[in-house]
């Protein structure tokens, strides 16, 4: 790819704006600090870029592992381009990277190398910064600057803090999913006795960078469609076995994320008007059917199995409501089932793969193990009691 002067001041930029909003975002959600507050320094956007700066670097190793694998098989391609998110509350500072190939890659094993690179080298990456963030926890005392009100229970804090009144109303309570990769860390790189709570995880800017960055990563490497762990299905299985294993992954996907969505009573509020719960319950299969068109099965197939799903989902929530799933996936889903697409166009070669790359394919959907966690983060907002 030619890089004129326009495409590098375009590339840089959006970079150099992703790096402020990530910084912003590491403020906010390290101290507390929003740049809309009175009183924001320079010194609190310096704090920030201990979650930026890891954060970057993982995501920038990502993306430059397909970008220099694509260049090693001459196959043009763009610079990444970062995306930068607004820093209002909550938000990461940036939906991730990307980079747009220009010229199709024409054999599968070409395909699976590109695909492959970027997950795995942001991985090493993501290993190499939480073992820094695990074996420099500092003492359990750490966390009473960012609350002082908690000093008063000592470092049992964590039986008292959690719930009102010691909660502010109106506040939001951030806990931190986990995965098996992180779970090894806390039992065999940290100090048992200075293992933050998961509800504190987001002040500890190494360990909340590298965890989101392997929620980022085991998402690339859903073995679904073009997704790198799509890429990598496709170099192992072949387009058969990539349609099989694929779909079965997608539905299963859908089928965890909606669980627990639409329980008896439901009713949505859609500007004011009340949505009854038997029109919330057509409005949610037809939000599943729309997920189901990825698979290209046909309108009839999609809405059967979209009704055998919501018909399970609803039945475990009556029966067993202690079953939940986890619907901050169902946007992914839907995007992956709407946009995406769950198959994998054919390759022009589909020569079979070398013994080193099924090796790493492997490795991969291994890597996407235990990386991939049931529920990353719940946002519980704290209210006052009811009157």
């Amino acid at each position: 790819m030619e890089l004129t002067p326009k495409k590098i001041f375009l590339h840089l930029g959006l970079f150099l704006l992703t790096f402020v909003t990530t910084t912003l975002a590491g403020t906010e959600w390290i101290h507390g600090k929003s740049v809309f507050m009175q009183g924001y320094s320079w010194q609190d956007f310096i704090s920030g870029m201990s979650y930026s700066v890891p954060f970057l670097l993982i995501l920038t190793a990502h993306e430059f592992g397909h970008y220099f694998t694509a260049i090693h098989y001459q196959i043009r391609t763009t610079l990444p381009y970062y995306i930068p998110l607004p820093p209002f509350p909550l938000m990461f500072g940036t939906l991730g990277a990307l980079i747009r190939l220009k010229s199709r890659v024409p054999t599968k094993q070409q395909n699976f190398d590109i695909g492959i690179a970027g997950p795995l080298a942001g991985f090493v990456v993501a290993i190499g910064v939480l073992w820094y963030g695990f074996a420099t926890l500092p003492p359990p005392e750490y966390i009473f600057q960012f609350h002082p009100q908690y000093e008063q229970f000592g470092l049992d804090y964590a039986t008292f803090v959690y719930a009102p009144p010691h909660i502010q109303d109106g506040t939001v309570d951030v806990i931190i999913g986990k995965n098996l990769l992180f779970l090894f860390f806390e039992k065999h790189v940290g100090n048992p006795t200075r293992i933050p709570n998961v509800h504190e995880i987001i002040h500890y800017p190494f360990l909340f960078a590298g965890f989101l960055s392997l929620i980022f990563t085991s998402i690339n490497l859903l073995p679904i469609g073009q997704l790198d762990g799509g890429h990598v299905l496709y170099g192992l299985l072949g387009f058969r076995g990539h349609r099989m294993v694929a779909s079965v992954v997608f539905i299963v996907f859908l089928f965890y994320a909606g669980l627990g969505v639409v329980v008896p009573g439901t009713t949505l509020q859609i500007f004011g008007w009340t949505i009854p719960h038997m029109l919330t319950i057509l409005l949610f299969i037809g939000f599943l059917y729309t997920c189901l068109s990825g698979l290209r099965w046909g309108w009839q197939n999609q809405l059967m199995v979209a009704v055998i799903l919501f018909a399970i989902q609803y039945f475990l929530a009556v029966y067993v409501p202690a079953i939940r799933g986890y619907s901050g996936w169902l946007l992914f889903a839907f995007m992956i089932g709407r946009f995406i697409g769950v198959l994998h166009p054919p390759s022009e070669i589909e020569a079979p793969l070398t013994f080193g790359r099924k090796v790493l394919g492997w490795i991969a959907l291994g890597v996407f193990v235990v990386c991939f966690t049931p529920a990353p983060i719940d946002l519980i907002m704290v209210s006052p009691p009811a009157p």
